[in-house]
């Protein structure tokens, strides 16, 4: 019967029809936390288990030595405008070990765990473009990772340590104008010849494009198709696709013009070849390696897109928080900081759970890599949804700044990252393709318990296997559909087990991700079942299950963290804010599954079902009472709100840029008891009505304040006033003739003299 069954569904292709490249990618890597998910009962002891490691003091020394030396020595506004770094950064980045943090020791390099990789490159993103592709890509997806993992000894030998001391300035060339998300349908071609001496040698033609760092780089890893006509090779006569290592210079290689990307600009252009020769003992890993290209990419990525990309979008979300909470407090209209308006303060929460979040995700993550654990589905859910956060919270940043948001200049601390945010997103994956095709189309394949195993066994007619995993799978989709209905009725109560290593107060979360997990779980099957290889067509259906997925992995990802560093109460208000967030996400996502399931089983769950998931949500959206007090961690200068932005590069100048917002936040809030007395004097009618600032001379004649009280206070006051000004250009520097040095703002507050007027007797 089984042997009848599995010869139909092969037949009437009943399960998803998978290619060799889509097989490839399917087998990188590992299954982590998210297989719970796919189960539908997740055992959350386990997972919160799972590692959430702490900086290496010697990383943490490299983070705060090296890298804050490193960034003093550029000025991010100057470099976005001539498009040049000092030479003298450049020997920086390496006699300090900067392109090595992923070579063993024994070449040269400075290694470094993957949370301490992210770490740097969450650091540096935010300051500027080019410096940050500088470090990201010698340090991600490219030569010095593949060689570590699959390069000849000889190859490791020879470029390795020059890798380490940036002698060879990597790029990686892999899309092209044909294949961008769908790289294995590249058209680079590499043809297998005899020379003239009886010698194998391939001939390479190429047009490769958006390749970051191809301007300046002297050392190529190529992504091409090898053919093979007369199987010279032995591999038949489609080789496949093969990664050789090329070098600047060689004949018919073009190399060296520039794209101009968006925003903050970084080094990126095209790579063409126009009959170039390449042999054998140029692909990466030697011949034995020759047709597994696509092979090593996928390994490689199943854990990359977990780090440099989540980490730039992570810095920059830090980076937007801890401005947009400042600034808040700084700007005053009608009388009170703007951040005490419930629109702003909703802004200012919202970034506040999601920098809490993102980090803990962050973190989470890497920490798997480290232990040995490759992880391809959570990668894409970090990628994904870190950039697209990002961007969200960047255009959050830019409504709260307004108008010293759009002047563009040094002092603007938030344009940048708000018009690079396309850049992160588009990358390694546009995120329209990983959230459509990517998480859920490979992560109810791989992730579920027992779906590939199916695959494998109808493939391979293995009667045996098929029928103990087609069972398996029968048995969990009938207690999928009682257990989602229990759960339902008592909304996770005492039928979800919630962890007895977590916090009694974030019990509520785990009960809510259980029930949700379970329904999860059930309407993965409904898909896979009523569905079946059609998903591969329904990406608006697939993302909705991608989006039900990854909220849930980011509220795991929120109570690891708050566990891990120990139940800070103070952080209770963002892990509501966060979890309350992140499940709201997880009710519209199956909301959305239930209104476009299709079919006369969506027609249920469009009816009945929809009305059962209005009557009984999962979750609504945070309530302004959470909104309040996630902002309120922000708005206040304290050991709170620097840890939370732990990692920002803020420089020693406190007369410019981020400095000087935070030089007048720090202040504000010193001067906050001064404001306090003055009112309660007020109050008291011992004092006239108005502004704290106005009344100073007054409260201080009364002795309702101290001289030392008023001398804070008037610091306090010109500092908010320098920190709103914006950057004045004169004709020459408008026009590129000059550079602007900073005049805007002299840091001093205790002068009369306004700085931008300053800055227009200097123009005049």
């Amino acid at each position: 019967m089984f042997g009848m069954l599995m010869k139909w569904m092969r037949d009437n292709k009943i399960l998803p029809q998978i290619s060799d490249t889509e097989r490839q990618a399917l087998e990188a890597g590992h299954v982590w936390v998210e297989g719970d998910f796919f189960k539908g009962n997740p055992d959350f002891d386990k997972l919160l288990s799972e590692a959430y490691d702490q900086l290496p003091q010697k990383e943490q020394e490299f983070l705060d030595g090296p890298v804050e030396e490193l960034l003093s020595m550029v000025d991010g506004y100057k470099t976005a405008r001539t498009r040049e770094l000092d030479d003298k950064v450049m020997q920086f980045l390496k006699d300090n070990g900067f392109f090595s943090l992923q070579i063993p020791e024994e070449y040269g390099g400075n290694p470094m765990s993957t949370v301490g990789k992210s770490a740097v490159m969450a650091k540096i993103s935010p300051v500027n473009g080019i410096l940050s592709s500088l470090v990201v890509i010698p340090n991600s997806l490219g030569a010095a990772e593949l060689l570590t993992h699959y390069g000849t000894d000889e190859q490791k030998n020879h470029y390795l340590p020059k890798l380490a001391k940036g002698e060879y300035i990597p790029c990686f060339g892999l899309t092209e104008p044909t294949a961008g998300s769908d790289a294995a349908s590249m058209e680079a071609e590499g043809e297998v010849f005899k020379d003239s001496s009886g010698e194998i040698k391939f001939k390479l033609n190429f047009r490769k494009r958006y390749i970051t760092l191809a301007p300046i780089a002297n050392l190529i890893s190529l992504a091409c198709r090898l053919h093979d006509p007369q199987n010279l090779l032995g591999h038949g006569e489609d080789a496949g696709i093969t990664v050789l290592l090329l070098h600047k210079g060689i004949d018919g290689l073009y190399i060296g013009d520039y794209h101009e990307p968006i925003g903050d600009t970084f080094y990126n252009g095209p790579i063409v070849g126009r009959d170039v020769i390449a042999s054998p003992g140029d692909v990466l890993g030697g011949e034995q390696y020759i047709g597994l290209g696509w092979k090593m990419l996928m390994e490689s990525l199943a854990g990359g897109r977990m780090v440099s990309l989540p980490a730039g979008a992570i810095g920059g979300l830090r980076g937007a928080s801890a401005a947009v909470g400042a600034y808040s407090m700084v700007r005053t209209q009608f009388g009170m900081p703007v951040g005490k308006m419930e629109g702003v303060e909703a802004k200012v929460g919202h970034a506040a759970g999601m920098n809490y979040m993102f980090e803990g995700g962050r973190i989470f993550g890497c920490s798997a890599l480290d232990h040995g654990i490759q992880p391809p589905v959570a990668s894409a859910i970090m990628k994904a949804y870190s950039t697209e956060t990002a961007r969200e919270v960047g255009t959050d940043a830019m409504d709260v700044f307004a108008g010293a948001g759009v002047m563009q200049g040094p002092n603007n601390v938030v344009g940048g990252g708000y018009t690079s945010a396309p850049v992160g997103v588009t990358v390694e994956g546009a995120n329209i393709m990983t959230r459509t095709l990517m998480i859920f189309g490979q992560g109810a394949t791989r992730c579920h318990p027992h779906a590939y195993p199916v695959v494998q066994a109808v493939e391979n007619e293995d009667t045996t296997g098929f029928r103990k995993h087609l069972m398996g799978w029968m048995g969990q989709f009938f207690m999928g559909m009682l257990m989602t209905l229990v759960r339902g009725l008592t909304r996770g109560w005492f039928t979800v087990k919630t962890p007895k290593s977590a916090d009694p107060k974030t019990h509520t979360w785990y009960r809510r991700m259980g029930w949700a997990a379970t329904r999860f779980g059930l309407m993965t099957n409904l898909a896979m079942f009523v569905i079946g290889g059609k998903l591969k067509t329904r990406g608006n259906l697939t993302g909705r299950y991608a989006d039900v997925l990854a909220w849930m992995y980011m509220a795991l990802s929120t109570l690891r963290r708050y566990e891990a560093e120990g139940r800070r109460s103070e952080d209770l208000p963002l892990v509501e804010y966060s979890c309350q967030y992140a499940m709201y996400q997880v009710q519209k996502g199956f909301e959305g599954i239930y209104d476009n399931f299709g079919g006369p089983l969506g027609f249920f769950l469009r009816t009945v079902g929809r009305l059962g998931l209005n009557i009984n949500p999962i979750a609504r959206p945070p309530v302004d009472d959470q909104t309040s007090k996630a902002a309120a961690i922000l708005q206040q200068y304290n050991e709170q709100y620097q840890r939370l932005t732990e990692g920002l590069y803020v420089g020693a100048d406190d007369t410019q840029g981020l400095g000087r917002l935070l030089k007048a936040f720090r202040l504000t809030t010193e001067a906050e008891p001064v404001r306090h007395k003055i009112r309660a004097a007020q109050k008291a009618r011992k004092l006239n009505r108005g502004e704290p600032e106005q009344v100073l001379d007054a409260a201080l004649e009364q002795g309702v304040i101290s001289a030392q009280d008023a001398d804070l206070l008037k610091r306090a006051h010109q500092a908010c006033l320098d920190a709103v000004e914006v950057d004045v250009f004169t004709e020459d520097e408008f026009y590129g003739k000059g550079m602007v040095q900073g005049e805007t703002a002299t840091g001093d507050g205790g002068q009369d003299q306004d700085p931008q007027q300053e800055k227009v007797a200097k123009a005049s």
